[in-house]
């Protein structure tokens, strides 16, 4: 996330220098929790967590933990993380619903922290696990407060109760009640209350959000915090939680590029749990927040399980059931290919997902150069094509490939480039699907990707080559680099554990290298 760029960038540097150390002494230990205490001072952090934070990580790198580990280095970058899932909270905290319905959410913060869009992202969200939620515009303060939260409710595909204008007109205690009766009567189970901000604390703002709380007694008061507001975010959800109290704290513009003090701050400094994430503008940019994944996303130790779940959450397991049959007997088409690559579409930003994986934060640029929309431009050129010749590429010769470049407003060089990278992809998932090392072209093997069928096989024959004998001098290059970082070209070993920095002598098991990203780009449309 772009929130915490700069912090992870520092702690990096920072754990770097105790790469070559073989045993730590005190004075490598007091120099690394400067260092880290600078990091978090310059990130916003409340002073009072850093002190705190660095206290413990100091007195466990000092201790017999460290010293008597066979890497010290890896052991502090442990220590720091589970001393910063501490500080986001600990264990994840999920809503609360209530035993009769309806469930009551009333969200409160200041006006500009990303409410109204935050209760149609909430709402979206409890509509894909089986809810039926209901809007409710109490924010009557605000100009065209209620009618960008029916604007919203419309793009969630939810209810809006919104019976006052607005604009300073209607009274929003009333509001609250009578939507509590309006759900009860249209069977809505959950109802989610914008209330009225403003761009400071003031007693009017704290009053009405305390008699709208009286009033419908709801299950979660949820906290909206803008995470780039750094210091001020601790005054602010002290005082909502001196006015209102609050049972959980919602973290709205993670993908903004300020230093994210906000994020580590507010639960120590309230007691509160973070609940949800909101990680950019779209309705479905929006995550329960996970203490221990959102530490590693800091460290840049990646994080896989999010990755797995919003995969899961975009692929169909039949279809992709039908899919690996079809590799498996070669019976793979373009109309597959373009199947696969709607559902990767489909699982959200490309981008976001590679950065989720460890070792991500070393390849900023890279990322940045990514661009997400060739994967629409191979879409056009391949619907472009008959269906059969997406069954079957080999009836493309030249007046085919032309008509269909004129179709998709591509080039004939576009697309003989497409059927190439089809070809490759095929077989590169024919050899997963028969139990082989996926290879990337020129580069060997994927990392991560041995353990396959035929890597077991021939790991249980105890062979292990020395070197490549490829007659492809680039080939032969990049085999080696392989087995000198500990994955062998035919998939056996692994490499090494290692971290986020690189400690331990290799990269994260699983992390891209440059030519990686460089070859996945080129795969999925370049």
């Amino acid at each position: 996330m772009a929130t915490f760029g700069n912090l992870s960038d520092r702690l990096a540097e920072t754990f770097k220098n105790l790469r070559t150390k073989g045993k730590l002494s005190a004075a490598d230990v007091d120099g690394t929790v400067r260092e880290i205490r600078r990091a978090l001072l310059d990130a916003d952090v409340a002073l009072d967590v850093v002190k705190q934070f660095t206290a413990h990580v100091r007195e466990r790198a000092l201790g017999d933990e460290v010293n008597r580990a066979l890497n010290p280095a890896q052991q502090v970058v442990q220590i720091v993380n589970e001393e910063l899932v501490a500080i986001l909270g600990g264990e994840q905290r999920r809503l609360q619903f209530a035993k009769n319905p309806p469930t009551v959410i009333m969200l409160a913060g200041l006006q500009g922290a990303g409410k109204t869009t935050l209760a149609g992202k909430l709402a979206k969200w409890l509509v894909k696990d089986g809810h039926t939620p209901m809007l409710v515009a109490a924010d009557l303060q605000r100009p065209n407060a209620v009618n960008q939260l029916q604007v919203v409710g419309g793009q969630a595909g939810v209810t809006v109760f919104a019976p006052e204008p607005g604009n300073g007109v209607g009274d929003p205690v009333k509001v609250a009640k009578d939507a509590m009766q309006h759900a009860t009567r249209s069977q809505h189970d959950v109802v989610i209350i914008d209330t009225a901000g403003r761009l400071g604390v003031d007693a009017e703002m704290m009053k009405q959000a305390a008699d709208i709380r009286r009033a419908t007694n709801p299950d979660e008061v949820l906290f909206v915090i803008d995470a780039m507001i750094g210091q001020d975010a601790v005054t602010t959800a002290k005082a909502f939680q001196d006015g209102v109290d609050f049972t959980g704290v919602v973290l709205s513009k993670l993908d903004g590029d300020a230093r994210g003090g906000a994020a580590l701050s507010v639960a120590s400094v309230t007691g509160r749990p973070i609940i949800f994430a909101s990680t950019g503008e779209g309705l479905d940019d929006f995550e329960p927040f996970h203490p221990d994944r959102m530490a590693s996303r800091i460290l840049d130790l990646g994080d896989i399980l999010t990755l797995i779940e919003q995969a899961q959450q975009a692929f169909d397991e039949e279809e992709a059931r039908k899919v690996a049959e079809k590799l498996a007997t070669e019976q793979f088409t373009l109309e597959d290919f373009l199947a696969q690559m709607q559902q990767l579409r489909g699982a959200g930003s490309i981008k976001k997902m590679i950065g989720m994986l460890p070792g991500a934060g070393g390849m900023k640029q890279q990322l940045e150069n990514f661009d997400e929309r060739e994967i629409v431009r191979t879409e056009a050129i391949i619907q472009s094509m008959t269906p059969a010749e997406r069954r079957n590429p080999k009836l493309l010769n030249g007046s085919r490939r032309l008509r269909i470049a004129k179709g998709s407003g591509m080039t004939v060089t576009d697309v003989n480039q497409l059927v190439q990278r089809f070809e490759q992809a095929a077989k590169m998932m024919k050899t997963v699907a028969r139990g082989g090392v996926p290879q990337i072209p020129g580069m060997g093997p994927i990392p991560g990707a041995g353990g396959y069928g035929g890597g077991r096989r021939q790991a249980a024959k105890g062979k292990k080559k020395s070197g490549s004998r490829s007659g492809n001098p680039a080939k032969r290059a990049a085999e080696n680099a392989a087995i000198a970082s500990g994955v062998s070209p035919s998939g056996q070993g692994s490499a090494p554990a290692g971290s986020g920095f690189g400690l331990g002598g290799g990269a994260p098991k699983g992390a891209p290298s440059e030519e990686e990203l460089a070859a996945l780009q080129k795969f999925l449309g370049r």
